[in-house]
C-alpha cells in the first residue's frame, strides 16, 4: 500500500467516523470524498457502506453497558410489555430492524436506479427543514410544559426502521432521519440520539455483510486500505459520540436542532447549485 493509500484510507476513516452521527449522509460523503480521490464510483459506494462497520463497532463499545443489560434481560421477554422495562430497546431494535431490511435490501439488490431522486442536495435540505421545525416544536414543548414519551412503541419501531432502510441510498442521512422521527413522536433529544445510535449497531453490521456478499470480499484492492479506513472510523467514531451526547445533555436541544438543520439546509443548498 503506498503512502497515498494509506493517507486516502485514513482520511476516509476520519470522514465515515464524523458524519455517521451528523444529520448528513455518510455514505454520500465518503462516496464523493473516495470518488474525488480517484476510486471508481461503484467501488466509492461500495466501501462507503462497509465503512459503517467502524462506526458500528464504536456505538457498540459506547453502549456496552446497555447491550450488556440487554443480554441479560433478554431470557425474560415477553410480547406482554415488549416495550416497557428492561428488554423495550432491544424490542424497539429488533422490530426496527426488520423493517429497515424489508426497505433498504430491495432498494440496494433492485431499485436503486429508480429510487436515486431521493438522493442529493434536496434531502439533505429537506432533512435540515424537518430539523428545524423540529426545533421549534421542541421549544414550543417546553414553553407549554407538554410531556415526553418514555419508551418507544411499535410505531416507533416500524416507522423509524422503514425510514432507516432508505438511508442505504447515497445521500440519505441515516442519523438525520432516524433521530428526526423519533423526536417528531415525542420523544426528547438524548433519548432519539440514543436509540439512533443503538439502531446504527445492527444496521452497520447488515450493511457491511451485505456488501461483503455482494462483492464477494472487501470492496478495495488489497483489502488493507478498507481495514486501515474501518479502524480509523471506529476511533473517530467514539470520539465524536461522547462529544455529540455531552453536547445533548449540556444545550437546550431546541437550539443543537436549529445548528443542525441550518448546516444540512446551507450544505444540501450548496450541492444543488454546484
Amino acid at each position: 500500500m503506498s503512502l497515498r493509500e494509506l493517507v486516502v484510507a485514513v482520511l476516509a476513516g476520519v470522514v465515515q467516523g464524523i458524519v455517521e452521527w451528523l444529520p448528513i449522509s455518510s455514505t454520500g460523503n465518503v462516496s464523493l470524498f473516495l470518488t474525488v480521490m480517484g476510486v471508481s464510483p461503484e467501488v466509492a459506494v461500495q466501501l462507503a457502506l462497509f465503512l459503517q462497520v467502524g462506526t458500528t463497532l464504536s456505538a457498540a463499545v459506547y453502549y456496552r453497558d446497555t447491550i450488556r443489560e440487554a443480554a441479560v434481560a433478554a431470557p425474560g421477554w415477553r410480547p406482554a410489555g415488549a416495550f416497557t422495562g428492561p428488554n423495550a430497546d432491544t424490542t424497539f431494535v429488533v422490530v426496527a430492524c426488520a423493517m429497515t431490511g424489508l426497505i433498504g435490501i430491495p432498494i440496494y439488490l433492485l431499485l436503486i436506479d429508480l429510487a436515486s431522486e431521493l438522493t442529493g442536495g434536496l434531502f439533505v435540505a429537506a432533512i435540515g427543514v424537518l430539523l428545524v421545525l423540529t426545533g421549534v416544536l421542541q421549544r414550543a414543548t417546553e414553553a407549554i410544559g407538554l410531556g415526553e414519551k418514555e419508551h418507544p412503541n411499535l410505531l416507533d419501531a416500524v416507522l423509524v426502521g422503514a425510514i432507516q432502510g432508505l438511508s442505504i441510498l447515497p445521500g440519505v442521512s441515516r442519523s438525520g432521519t432516524t433521530a428526526s422521527v423519533l423526536l417528531f413522536r415525542g420523544h426528547n433529544g438524548p433519548s432519539a440520539f440514543r436509540l439512533s445510535f443503538l439502531l446504527s449497531i445492527p444496521a452497520g453490521l447488515g450493511a457491511g455483510v451485505l456488501i461483503v456478499l455482494d462483492t464477494g470480499g472487501v470492496p478495495t484492492t488489497t483489502g488493507l486500505e478498507a481495514v486501515l479506513a474501518l479502524v480509523t472510523s471506529a476511533v473517530v467514531g467514539y470520539v465524536v459520540i461522547d462529544a455529540l451526547m455531552r453536547i445533548v445533555h449540556r444545550v437546550e436541544f431546541w437550539v443543537v436542532c436549529l445548528v443542525l438543520g441550518g448546516l444540512c439546509i446551507a450544505g444540501g443548498g450548496l450541492t444543488v447549485v454546484l
